[in-house]
Order: structure tokens, then C-alpha cells, then sequence
């Protein structure tokens, strides 16, 4: 009945189950396998990817919600995945019966939640009540989740969010030893740029404070400085990885924002709603936004040596920036591919009692 009571709502309930499925990352070592809870993110992050990788393809179904253009209106839907132990239960059995030899190594055998959607956020319905019984019954599915994942398997898990309600869990999170790790997106620290970057995220303050809860719970600790903005300068860029030195992240991952979709045109109408000048003539060309990419990676990368935490800087270069025009432009185009092999060959830190 909830089905049908949610049918042309877009905040309510999706049609499948959540389960774990294997993800196709390229160069992010993050993760093997990812569990979504939701279809679309309440967040409305105006640079993401996910309506181009994800959300575009179930256009068909998301009409039935009353979505008529999932990139366009990216944030104003979030459909919960219900709960389905059994087939949970089989997706799990799956997962850890594969074998390693059929596993990206930078995957490090985890299951990411989540790579389409934040597993924390609160569901934003227009009656309060439902709210809070979706916002209620996404924390039980995930919680519910990590445990079978804790005591029916020897995955590891990667949390990514970027909401306070993660404290709820910190105690489970604990439960898991080594097998976890906790992680924030924080691009900056200004909660101004956030405000038109992700309008609706918890502020970067907030974010920054889970983060150091974390820490001092005794969680291993890991941060996603991603996508920082064309208006983040190296000032801004040094104050945020100082305060993400403190919390001792075993990662800090980072990229700029890369071209997708409609993403560019969504940063712009964000920028004009609030009358914010922004830099978006940095995405006007392939060449511009080429120099924007890699001043934005070099600035992190001599920041992060300062701050003496380059060890722990894992670059996200887009793979665009391989390609034969790309190469082409730069005067050491040798030297310049096999930089971006380093970067892209990494593997990223586990704590290495779950990570062998």
C-alpha cells in the first residue's frame, strides 16, 4: 500500500529492494561493491555526477513519481529503497563468495554506502509525519544492513556521507573494528560556497565536527576533499586540509569538479538564484577547464607537502585528462602520462588488520 500511496511523490518509497551490487569505479579505489538506500539524494548537490551515471537511465520509472527530468531536477527526488532481508541476505552471500582473483585490488573487498545517494539524509517529504518515518526507516535499513554485513560476512565497509545523523550509528561503526572506515565529503570550509554548491547538504561546519566526533570516538577516519570549486583558492585550500589534518584521516582524496551532463548549467542556475558571482567561465572550454583541473590538483599537491601530509593525498584525476588531447597539450606529454598512471594506479590506505 505504501507502494501505491507513493506513486507521482517524489520523496517515498522506490519499487526494488536495496541490495549490495558490484561497482564499476575507475581510479577511485573506494570499493568492489555498493549498497544505494535511495534513488535520487535530497542533498541536490549542483555539480553531480549520479543523474549522468545513474538516475537518467530510470527515467522511464522515475516519471511514475512525477520526475520529468531527472538531471533538471536533481535533489527534488529521494526514493527509499525498501527492505528486503532475504534478498539482502543473497546479495551479501554473493559479494563474499567472489573471489579475490575477480576483484579490483583497490576495491579492498568493501562494500561503499552509498556511491549514488548519502545513506544519512533526512527524506524531505511535504507531510512532517512521513518525513520522519522515511528519514526512521532508512536509518533502520542501514543499520540493519551493516549488521548483517558485520556478522554474516568478512567484507569491509566504507561509510561515505555527508550528514551528522552518522552519529547515531558511531557505536555500530565501532563494532566493526578495522573492517570500516568513516568518511565526509568536505570540500571547503566555507559554508557560503556550500550554500550554492549543495544547497541543501548539512553545512561544511557540521560536517567538519562529525568528522573530529569521529576521530574522537576512536573511528578510522577518512575524508573526500571533493569536489573542491573553482572559487576554492589556495588559501581556502590550506585552511580546510589543516583542519582535516586534525581528525588524522588515513585518505585524503580530491578532485575538482568535472564536466557532466547538465551539471555545469545547474552550478550557473544556482549561482544566479542567489545572485552569487560564480567562476563557471573555467568550464567554458575543454582547455580551460583542462588548466582549472590541473592548477586545482598541483595547489593540493604542494599544499598537502607543506602540511606534510602528502602521503595520505590520493589525486582523483578525471580520466578525460588522459585522453589523446589532453596528453597532447602538455609540454612533457611522457612525463605527463605517467603521472596520471601513478595517480590512477594508487591504492588507497585500509587499516591493514582487515585490509590482508
Amino acid at each position: 500500500m505504501k507502494l501505491i500511496a507513493d506513486t507521482m511523490e517524489p520523496v517515498g518509497l522506490w519499487s526494488h529492494p536495496a541490495v549490495i551490487v558490484a561497482n564499476h569505479f575507475v581510479h577511485k579505489s573506494l570499493s568492489n561493491w555498493s549498497l544505494n538506500i535511495a534513488v535520487g539524494c535530497g542533498h541536490g548537490c549542483r555539480f553531480c555526477y549520479v543523474p549522468s551515471s545513474s538516475t537518467n537511465k530510470l527515467a522511464a520509472q522515475l516519471a511514475a513519481y512525477g520526475v520529468q527530468d531527472p538531471d533538471a531536477e536533481w535533489g527534488d527526488y529521494v526514493l527509499l529503497r525498501p527492505w528486503d532481508e532475504s534478498k539482502f541476505r543473497a546479495s551479501l552471500a554473493l559479494a563474499e563468495r567472489t573471489p579475490r582473483s575477480q576483484l579490483n585490488a583497490d576495491g579492498n573487498r568493501a562494500v561503499m554506502l552509498c556511491t549514488t545517494t548519502d545513506p544519512y539524509q533526512v527524506f524531505r517529504h511535504r507531510n512532517t509525519t512521513r518525513s520522519k518515518e522515511l528519514t526512521q526507516q532508512a536509518l533502520t535499513l542501514v543499520r540493519r544492513a551493516l549488521e548483517m554485513i558485520r556478522d554474516e560476512s568478512t567484507l569491509n565497509v566504507r561509510i561515505m556521507t555527508r550528514s551528522p545523523l552518522a552519529r547515531q550509528h558511531f557505536d555500530l561503526f565501532k563494532s566493526f573494528g578495522p573492517r570500516l572506515l568513516f568518511g565526509m565529503s568536505l570540500p571547503t570550509l566555507r559554508n557560503d560556497l556550500a550554500k550554492v554548491y549543495e544547497p541543501r547538504a548539512p553545512s561544511p561546519s557540521q560536517r567538519l565536527a562529525t568528522l573530529e566526533a569521529a576521530h574522537a570516538a576512536g573511528l578510522n577516519v577518512y575524508v573526500a576533499m571533493a569536489p573542491t570549486y573553482p572559487e576554492c583558492d589556495s588559501m581556502d585550500l590550506r585552511s580546510t586540509l589543516q583542519a582535516i589534518k586534525q581528525v588524522d584521516p588515513l585518505t585524503i582524496f580530491h578532485e575538482p569538479i568535472n564536466i557532466r551532463a547538465d551539471n555545469v548549467q545547474r552550478i550557473a542556475a544556482q549561482g544566479q538564484a542567489l545572485g552569487v558571482m560564480l567562476r563557471t567561465e573555467v568550464f567554458a572550454t575543454r582547455e580551460s577547464w583542462l588548466a582549472y583541473t590541473l592548477e586545482a590538483l598541483r595547489a593540493m599537491t604542494e599544499i598537502s607537502r607543506d602540511l606534510r601530509i602528502n602521503n595520505r593525498l590520493h589525486l582523483w584525476p578525471d580520466k578525460i585528462l588522459g585522453s589523446k588531447w589532453a596528453v597532447d597539450s602538455m609540454p612533457q606529454p611522457e612525463k605527463y602520462r605517467a603521472w596520471l598512471e601513478r595517480r590512477w594506479e594508487r591504492i588507497s590506505e585500509w587499516p591493514r588488520s582487515a585490509a590482508a
